[in-house]
Order: C-alpha cells, then sequence, then structure tokens
C-alpha cells in the first residue's frame, strides 16, 4: 500500500468520504471495510516527502472559504487555506509547530503532506489543556463552522480522518480531551456518526455529551443554511451519555406502579402453568430428559396448545425428524389420532380441514435442516423466521446436535458458546425459545428406569442451567413392567427465575389410541 491516501464516497456503504485510495490504487473504505486490491495503475498523486514539506505555506494569504461559509478570521485562524481549487488544512505537532497538511479537493478527495503521523487533532494547537468545554466534530469545515457560530470563543477540534478513526484519534489525545470538563461531541447525523458517537463517549464516560443534530446532517451545514441559532441550541441540549444498558430507577417507577398479568399464553398442563405462570417473551426454557423419553411428544403438545391460543407464528427446528414428521405429529393431537403411525385409519380431508382451520401454513414454519447445523447458521435461520417471518416462539430441538457439529472436542466450552449465543438472541429478538437438552446418565438408577431428575444431570456444562429462565426435567420409566406407569411421565420444574417455584409439577399419561398427552387430576 502507497504512502499516501485520497479519501472519496463509497458508492457501496454511502460513506461521503470513506473510502481510501492509495497511490497503488488499491482501496479500502474505512466505513464498510471493502477492500480492493491494486490494478497496476500509476499513482494519482505523488507524495511530498517530509524534507519538502512546506510549513510556510500555512502562513501565506488567508481568505474566506466562500462556498462553506467560513470567515477570514476562522480561517486564519484555524490555518486554512485556499489554493485554487483546493483547501489546505494545517496540522501541528508537539511544540505547536507544524507539521503537515491535508489537501482537499472539490470532489471530496483528500491527500495529506508531510510528517501526518505526529499531527495531532485539527485545531489543537490552539487551546491549551484544561477549561470547561471541548467541542468535538467529525471534520475540519465542522470544526471551524461549530467554532465560528461560537464567535471563535469556545474551543472546538476535529478528529482527523472522519469517523472510521474517531475512536483511535481519541485514544491518542486522550490526555489531553480528558482535561477538560465537558467533551462535547458533535459527530455527522448520519449512521457512521451516531455510532463513533457513542464509540467515542464511551472513552470519557459521564464527561461526554453528544450533540443531536436534527435539522442537518453537520455542523457546516447548519452555518451554510444560516441556523446558527439553531445550531447553538442543540450545542446547549447536548445530553449526557449513558451507555447501553444503564437505567435510572426513575424511568421505571411508572411500570412498577402496575400490576403484573399473568401471560396470556399458557403451558398446556395446568400444574406446570401455576408454577411457572404462563409463556413469556425474551424467555429461554430448556425442557430436559433422558433419551427417548418423550421431550419430543410434549413439545409438540405444547405447539398445539399454543397455536390454540395466539395466533403468533412460530418456527419450528425440530432437528432429529422431517417437518412432515412433525406436522403429522401437530396435525394428529388435533385430531386425537396418531397419524405419524402407519396403522392409524384416518380420513385425509379431516387432515386438510385441520390444516386449513388453524392456518398452518401461515403460522407454522419449520427449517429442513441439511448439512451443517453450526450454531451461526441456525442463529441465521431463526433470525429470519423472526424478522421475516414475525415468529414469537422458536421451538429447537435439541442441543445436542448443535454441540456435535462444533467438531471442537470441548463439549463443555461448545456449549457455554452456543448458550451464550441463544441467551444473547432471545433477549435481542424478544421472543421464546423452547429448547431441548439431553442429561448425562446418573449414577445408581438409570433415567430410562424413572430416575429423579436433577440441574446437575444437564449433560456438559452448568451454562445450560444459568442461562435459562426456567429448566423442566421429564421423568418416565420407559422399562417399567406396568403399562400405566411405563407410559406416565413426571414433570420437575428444576429452575424458576420469575416466581421460584420449584418441584414436582404434575404427571402426563400418553394415550396410545390418540397419541395425546393428558394431566392426571389426582396429581394437581
Amino acid at each position: 500500500m502507497g504512502y499516501i491516501k485520497t479519501h472519496q464516497p463509497c458508492e457501496d456503504c454511502g460513506s461521503s468520504d470513506g473510502l481510501g485510495i492509495n497511490d497503488d490504487h488499491s482501496t479500502y473504505c474505512f466505513a464498510c471495510n471493502k477492500y480492493t486490491k491494486p490494478n497496476g495503475a500509476q499513482p494519482m498523486h505523488k507524495p511530498e516527502s517530509k524534507k519538502q514539506f512546506n510549513a510556510r505555506i500555512l502562513t501565506g494569504k488567508y481568505s474566506a472559504i466562500i462556498d462553506r461559509r467560513i470567515q477570514k478570521n476562522t480561517a486564519e485562524m484555524y490555518s486554512a487555506i485556499v489554493d485554487g481549487d483546493r483547501v489546505l488544512f494545517g496540522y501541528y505537532g508537539e511544540g505547536n509547530e507544524p507539521v503537515a497538511t491535508k489537501v482537499r479537493y472539490p470532489d471530496k478527495r483528500f491527500v495529506t503532506e508531510g510528517d501526518w503521523g505526529k499531527g495531532k487533532l485539527f485545531g489543537q494547537q490552539l487551546f491549551s489543556p484544561g477549561g470547561r468545554y471541548i467541542t468535538l466534530t467529525e471534520g475540519e469545515y465542522d470544526c471551524m463552522a461549530a467554532s465560528q457560530m461560537f464567535d471563535n470563543k469556545y474551543p472546538v477540534v476535529s478528529i482527523r480522518n472522519g469517523a472510521q478513526s474517531a475512536v483511535r484519534d481519541c485514544q491518542t489525545h486522550y490526555e489531553y480531551l480528558n482535561s477538560f470538563e465537558n467533551v462535547i461531541i458533535c459527530f455527522d447525523s448520519d449512521s457512521h456518526g451516531v455510532k463513533a458517537a457513542k464509540d467515542v463517549a464511551e472513552l470519557f464516560g459521564n464527561k461526554a455529551k453528544i450533540v443531536t443534530l436534527k435539522d442537518y446532517k453537520d455542523a457546516n451545514d447548519y452555518l451554510i443554511n444560516g441556523k446558527q441559532e439553531a445550531f447553538v441550541k442543540q450545542w446547549w441540549a447536548a445530553e449526557t451519555f449513558t451507555p447501553d444498558g444503564i437505567v435510572r430507577a426513575g424511568e421505571l417507577l411508572e411500570a412498577i406502579k402496575t400490576p403484573l398479568t399473568r401471560s396470556p399464553v399458557s403451558y398446556p398442563f395446568k400444574r406446570l402453568d401455576n408454577m411457572l405462570y404462563g409463556i413469556r417473551p425474551a424467555e429461554l426454557v430448556t425442557l430436559c430428559a433422558g433419551s427417548g423419553l418423550g421431550k419430543s411428544t410434549i413439545l409438540r403438545e405444547m405447539v398445539v396448545s399454543m397455536l390454540q391460543q395466539s395466533d403468533t407464528p412460530m418456527g419450528l427446528m425440530f432437528l432429529e425428524e422431517t417437518p412432515e414428521r412433525t406436522l403429522r405429529g401437530l396435525v394428529g393431537l388435533e385430531m386425537n389420532k396418531p397419524i405419524h403411525l402407519p396403522d392409524c385409519d384416518y380420513d385425509p380431508e379431516e387432515v386438510e380441514r385441520v390444516f386449513v382451520s388453524r392456518d398452518y401454513d401461515n403460522r407454522v414454519f419449520f427449517w429442513d435442516s441439511f448439512g451443517s447445523n453450526e450454531i451461526e447458521r441456525v442463529i441465521g435461520r431463526m433470525r429470519y423466521m423472526v424478522k421475516g417471518l414475525n415468529c414469537q416462539f422458536i421451538i429447537l430441538d435439541h442441543l445436542s446436535i448443535l454441540v456435535s457439529d462444533q467438531q471442537n472436542g470441548d463439549e463443555r466450552k461448545a456449549i457455554d458458546m452456543i448458550m451464550t449465543r441463544l441467551r444473547m438472541f432471545v433477549q435481542e429478538m424478544r421472543i421464546t425459545l423452547l429448547l431441548v437438552s439431553h442429561l448425562k446418565r446418573p449414577d445408581g438408577k438409570s433415567l430410562e428406569d424413572g430416575a429423579v431428575t436433577s440441574l446437575g444431570m444437564l449433560r456438559g456444562s452448568a451454562a445450560i442451567a444459568q442461562l435459562s429462565d426456567a429448566v423442566i426435567g421429564a421423568e418416565r420409566n420407559s422399562q417399567a413392567e406396568d403399562a400405566e406407569v411405563r407410559n406416565t411421565t413426571k414433570l420437575r420444574v428444576l429452575k424458576n427465575r420469575f416466581s421460584g417455584k420449584t418441584g414436582p409439577a404434575g404427571e402426563l399419561v400418553y394415550n396410545e389410541d390418540t397419541g395425546r398427552l393428558t394431566e392426571q387430576e389426582n396429581a394437581l
């Protein structure tokens, strides 16, 4: 990559000056990170060497920058010289000696000359450290414009290379900026400027205040349009920066004055629902049991119940069975017939009536999993279900398949990472995720013989319990001689972040003729 860079608008992301073009014709956009390789063309500019840099030009004849409404006294104050169709901005180093210039062209390209690495913030040489306020802008024109709109009475400086370099510049000159009582950040109102302002504010904590420009993109636009008064008003209204996630107690007062109501979507089993207080958004609920003990059957009952209670779409990711098998199970439950079995006698027209009446085509979406089940791929499909299909409930069966697809050889670390990603997704999207997890084999009585479940049995990592809002265990003696015992599943709430209620949560009896799970009345 060559020494000198020019900056232009980026056609890919829309940045006004983020595209750097190097002297070897390679390009890099600091806004969207797109890079193109050199094409072998001749350099666009031959940079002056450090020895050739002429500092005397900065003491030349100054004039107003007409198209930017920058007055002569402001231009002279900030060492900005009009040279034909170019504008030269002076940069100073330690000892306030001139070390470099930035040459800006009408098409927004710019070239740097001199020892650019030694240059301080634009305008920094004018203001001694300390004081009540310093304003930080995103470019030289904005810096001079903001200063001029305050009659050049307050310290105003600019970062050197736009939003893309904001944090790096502020880190380099942190001691200087932090010496002021208030750091007023006045960046562009576009997405890049807003993000950069927040990133810079993180460096200075409660010293940082962010100006919200409501009418125009930047400070110079206010000056050009004669809106000095509006700019000054918005500058004084700059809000103290509050990092994401910090909430004042007073902001919550009205919320806590309102009594909580029970979730409108309940679990299909009364005792379980009474303990968990329904199915709520922004919660991750894990259902765990031994292999082959009916976890998927319980999930299908929950799905049918949610379909009956709400018209909200849902996404189903049953990774161990085909979408057809899952749909057969769901429709069969509503028909009270196990139509997923080959010897089940049923009317195909009844299938269609149930399908249409419940509007399955617009409310139930499956992921036909094929190929890799790597977590980021799964998260991507879930994100589409939520954003593209408006799904508010997602069922993921089961965790172990995701773990086996990580191929890193460390099950615990894989589970930690996967659960963290799922938790973040649930919080970000504010959806309900029902997750299935296997249990490890306990000492003594086996899970297939009806062993009591516990959080300590969760396979591979404590992260499953830690990051779940609720954990439900399912217990069944699948090897019992007695058919009634063999077909009875006991539910147990192992974790309940919402109410704290844990322990036995009812018994479910499987009817082989209907394929349904019904709750035993005497177990309520």
